[in-house]
C-alpha cells in the first residue's frame, strides 16, 4: 500500500510537475499548516479536522503517532487518513545519502588534527571534514583563485580550507565578534603550522591565512560587491564601505571564485545562488543551507525587495505561498520524531499542550502581550536528560519523588518572586525553567502505579506551575483572578492520559 515518490527533477518540466502536485495537495489544508501550534486550543483548530481522523488518532499509541511524519500508517486507520498520509509520503523529497565518491572521484576527506578541530563538536568536525574536501575538489576543477566562505561563523571551514588545503580564503560574517575569534584562532593555528614547518625543514613555505570581512549580507548587491572586491589580486584591505569599493572598481577580471557556505542561514543561500547567476567571477556555489523558516517571502511583512521565496518562475506560476508557520513546520525532522521513543515523545506532546493551554491564559487575561510570545525552551535540556535516565520503580523511590513535589512548587514561587524583584531574565534563564522541568520529570517518570485521579491532580499542578513560570519569563505577575483550573478543564480532554495506569 506504500506509495513511493513518483516525481523527479531530471528536467524542468518534471520539476514543475512535482511543484504543482505539492501545491495542489497542501492548498486545501492551508488553514492548518498556517496555524501556530500555540493557538491549537485558543482557535479550536481540532474542529477543522475530520472527526473520524480525530477519534482514531486520539486513541492511538504514542509510538504510532511518532511514525506519521515518516509516512507510516496503521491498517485499522480510516481509509481517507491512510490515503492522506501515503499521498503526502509520495511527495517527499528523497533524503537518501549521496555517494560522494561517485560525484567526486577523488573524494577522500582527511581527519582533522587536534589543532584545527579545537572547539568543534563531533557533528561540526564531520561536516567540516567532508565539506572542505568537496570545496577543495570543486575549486581545483574550476581553477578558482579564491574561496569565499559566506556566513563563516568562527571560521572553522575557512581555516581548514586555508591551512589544510592551501586555498586562498575570504571569510565573511555579519558578527564582528566572530571575525575577531576567527583571526585569533587563525593565529594560533598558524603558529602550530609554522612550528611544524621549521621542524621538518620547510620554513620558507608560504601559509595561507583566511582574510576576514565583517559585513551583514542583506542583498544580492552586497555579496556581488564583496566577490568583486575579493577577486582583486594582491594584498587585501577592506574598504571603508561597499560603495567605495564599487567606485574604486577593484574587479580582477578573469579571476574565478567559489562561494561556500556551511549552514548558510535563511536568505543567505538564496543570495549565493543569485550571485552565481549574476556575477561572472563566481564559477561555483557549494552551500549547505539551514533555517529555511527564516526565508523572507513575497507578500509577507518580512519580505524585502529581494525576497528569498519563491526563487523560481515555476513556483511563482502555481501561486504557492507558505507563511512563517508553514516554514517552521517544514523544518521539523521526520527522523527526529521517529527516533524519540514513547517517553520522550509523550513528554514532547505534553509540553506543546501546556504551551497551547498557556496561550489561552495570555489571550484571556493578558491580551496586550501579543500573538505568540516566546517563553523559553523549557523542555529541551530535560528531554535529553530523560532519554538517559533509568526509570526506577521501587515504591520507596516513588514515595520520595512525590514528597518532593510541594517543595519544588515552593522553589518555583521563590524563583518567580526573585524575577519580579528586579533580576534580569538572562540571569534567570536556568532557574525558573529548571524547576518546571524537574517537576515535570518527576511526574512523567514515576506514573506507572499512580491512580488516575492522583495523576490528573498532579498534571493540573504541573500546568499551573508551567503557567506561572511562563508569566514570570514575560515579566507578568500572576493574579488571583486567573482561573487556571477552568482553562485546564477545558483542554484536559485533548491533552491525553496515555501514561496513566488505573489503580
Amino acid at each position: 500500500m506504500a506509495k513511493q515518490c513518483k516525481y523527479s527533477c531530471d528536467s524542468a518540466a518534471e520539476t514543475l510537475e512535482w511543484i504543482k502536485a505539492i501545491a495542489d495537495f497542501i492548498k486545501p489544508f492551508s488553514f492548518l499548516i498556517n496555524a501556530h501550534v500555540v493557538n491549537f486550543f485558543k482557535d479550536r483548530l481540532w474542529e477543522a479536522v475530520d472527526e473520524d481522523w480525530l477519534q482514531c488518532l486520539s486513541n492511538e499509541s504514542v509510538e504510532s503517532l511518532l511514525l506519521i511524519p515518516s509516512g507510516i500508517v496503521q491498517d485499522h486507520w480510516p481509509t481517507s487518513l491512510k490515503e492522506f498520509i501515503l499521498t503526502l509520503k509520495s511527495l517527499f523529497y528523497p533524503r537518501e545519502q549521496a555517494d560522494l565518491k561517485k560525484v567526486f572521484p577523488n573524494f577522500q576527506p582527511t581527519s582533522l588534527n587536534s589543532v584545527l578541530a579545537q572547539g568543534m563538536n563531533l557533528k561540526k568536525k564531520h561536516e567540516v571534514e567532508v565539506l572542505s574536501d568537496i570545496v577543495s575538489s570543486v575549486a581545483s576543477a574550476v581553477r578558482a583563485d579564491a574561496v569565499i566562505d559566506v556566513g563563516a561563523g568562527q571560521g572553522y571551514l575557512a581555516q581548514v580550507l586555508a591551512f589544510e588545503h592551501q586555498l586562498s580564503v575570504v571569510a565573511i560574517d555579519a558578527c564582528s565578534h566572530h571575525g575577531k575569534v576567527t583571526n585569533a584562532r587563525a593565529e594560533r593555528i598558524k603558529k602550530h603550522y609554522m612550528a611544524q614547518m621549521r621542524k621538518f625543514g620547510s620554513g620558507n613555505q608560504r601559509l595561507n591565512v583566511p582574510q576576514t570581512i565583517t559585513c551583514n549580507i542583506m542583498s544580492l548587491e552586497t555579496l556581488k560587491s564583496l566577490t568583486t572586491m575579493s577577486s582583486h589580486k594582491g594584498d587585501f584591505q577592506q574598504p571603508k564601505s561597499i560603495e567605495q569599493d564599487l567606485e574604486l572598481g577593484l574587479a580582477g577580471r578573469g579571476s574565478s571564485l567559489v562561494l561556500a557556505g556551511l549552514h548558510a542561514c535563511g536568505d543567505l543561500s538564496v543570495t549565493m545562488l543569485k550571485t552565481l547567476l549574476e556575477c561572472e567571477e563566481v564559477r561555483a556555489v557549494i552551500s549547505i543551507g539551514c533555517c529555511y523558516n527564516l526565508l523572507s517571502e513575497e507578500g509577507f511583512a518580512n519580505a524585502r525587495i529581494q525576497y528569498g521565496f519563491p526563487m523560481s518562475c515555476g513556483v511563482k506560476s502555481v501561486n504557492l505561498s507558505l507563511g512563517k508557520s508553514s516554514r517552521d513546520l517544514a523544518c521539523q525532522s521526520a527522523e527526529r520524531w521517529k527516533s524519540l521513543g514513547k517517553d520522550a515523545g509523550l513528554h514532547n506532546f505534553e509540553l506543546h499542550a501546556f504551551r497551547a493551554a498557556f496561550q489561552m491564559v495570555l489571550h484571556k487575561y493578558f491580551p496586550e502581550v501579543g500573538i505568540s510570545p516566546s517563553i523559553g525552551r523549557q523542555g529541551k535540556a530535560l528531554r535529553r536528560k530523560q532519554q538517559r535516565k533509568i526509570i526506577k520503580s521501587e515504591p520507596q523511590a516513588e514515595e520520595s519523588t512525590y514528597s518532593d513535589l510541594p517543595q519544588m512548587a515552593c522553589n518555583m514561587e521563590e524563583a518567580c518572586s526573585v524575577t519580579h524583584s528586579g533580576e534580569s531574565e538572562a540571569g534567570n534563564t536556568l532557574g525558573v525553567g529548571s524547576d518546571v522541568d524537574a517537576l515535570f520529570t518527576k511526574m512523567s517518570l514515576h506514573t506507572g502505579s499512580t491512580c488516575e485521579r492522583t495523576m490528573s491532580t498532579y498534571k493540573y499542578s504541573l500546568f499551573e506551575k508551567f503557567c506561572q513560570s511562563g508569566l514570570c519569563r514575560l515579566g507578568l505577575k500572576p493574579s488571583d483572578d486567573i482561573n487556571f483550573h477552568g482553562i485546564w478543564k477545558e483542554v484536559e480532554p485533548y491533552v491525553g492520559n496515555r501514561i496513566i495506569t488505573k489503580c
